[in-house]
């Protein structure tokens, strides 16, 4: 089983980021999900970036580069370590080795 999780803390019922909460709602969301796997099919790097064994600090990412998936480093609480845009949405060549590829 896998899952994602969308969370905030904030008390309100806007929650925080100029209304996550009101951006889960159902209808929105597909939207959103449709978008995002759009966009992390190319990065303006590719075809070098999701062809990468190693990159980033320490060499702990695969394809995820400045260009498309890096995060300001006050973000990401593991130093953006550990990222790959091919387990999520597979190569040029095969989309369907990604997680969500199929979609």
């Amino acid at each position: 089983m896998a899952g994602i999780l969308i969370y905030t803390a904030s008390p309100d019922s806007e929650g925080s980021l100029g209304g996550l909460v009101r951006q889960g709602e159902p209808e929105r969301f597909q939207e959103i999900l449709d978008n995002m796997l759009e966009e992390a099919k190319w990065c303006s790097s590719d075809p070098l970036c999701i062809n990468m064994k190693s990159q980033g600090a320490f060499s702990l990412n695969y394809a995820a580069c400045h260009s498309c998936a890096l995060l300001p480093e006050t973000s990401c609480e593991i130093a953006n370590s550990f990222l790959d845009r091919v387990a999520v949405v597979g190569t040029i060549e095969d989309r369907n080795l990604g997680f969500l590829g199929g979609l």
